[in-house]
């Protein structure tokens, strides 16, 4: 089975001198992600649009969150900070933001020992020289100084739930950015007494461009007050 976008000049376009790196994790996630339960067996041919370039769209938030200048590849490069990437699993969106921003510290947080292991193999392949795996549940895991100063999540809970174990985590002023589906303006509404308990502010919902003719995704920003 061929994924859809394989040679596909998007892949390039979108992550630029990650791009290298994030083939062999495609590759690798094409051999081994569905017989090791990381992905379904639908996704095998859709793994760039579904999970690698869909993880990409938080970019652009997270630079903003680190107060980057602006969200090009210079930018990318340069862009320095501490990110969480909370029940990373598979490695997304964590491993596509350590590829992608070689500078920030990463921290993947994952409870389960299978896909610890499985991250660890992925961090060693490609060389990541900017992640720390963390195997504990997010309300376990260490807060290093006063926080981070990004937390990242896809997939992972509701934000009614989402919001009380990863605000803890961040500094006074971090921000969560969680890659959410269509459904997000419906979880932040009914959430919203839970965020703000757990100190989160201007909870809000953004469309994410994931490629030129590709479908947008959504993304969920809360600050931390």
């Amino acid at each position: 089975m061929t994924d859809q976008l394989a040679g596909s000049p998007l892949i390039a376009e979108v992550l630029g001198p990650a791009a290298e790196a994030l083939e062999k994790f495609h590759d690798k996630l094409e051999k081994e992600g569905e017989p090791r339960g990381l992905i379904g067996p639908r996704d095998v041919d859709i793994l760039w649009e579904r999970h690698i370039l869909n993880s990409a769209a938080v970019i652009p938030f997270i630079l903003d969150a680190l107060g980057a200048p602006g969200t090009g590849m210079e930018d990318r490069l340069a862009a320095t900070g501490r990110i969480a990437d909370v029940g990373s699993g598979g490695g997304f969106p964590g491993i596509i933001v350590a590829a992608c921003l070689p500078q920030t510290k990463v921290s993947l947080i994952e409870p389960m020992e299978r896909r610890v292991d499985w991250l660890s193999e992925v961090v060693f392949e490609l060389g990541l020289k900017n992640v720390t795996i963390v195997h504990a549940r997010a309300e376990d895991a260490p807060r290093p100084g006063d926080g981070f100063d990004v937390v990242t999540c896809r997939a992972v809970a509701p934000m009614r739930k989402l919001a009380g174990f990863t605000m803890p985590l961040l500094h006074s002023g971090g921000r969560l950015v969680a890659l959410k589906g269509r459904s997000a303006q419906t979880e932040v509404d009914k959430g919203m007494k839970l965020i703000l308990r757990a100190k989160g502010v201007n909870p809000r919902v953004v469309e994410a461009p994931v490629a030129p003719g590709l479908e947008s995704t959504h993304v969920v920003l809360v600050d931390r007050k």
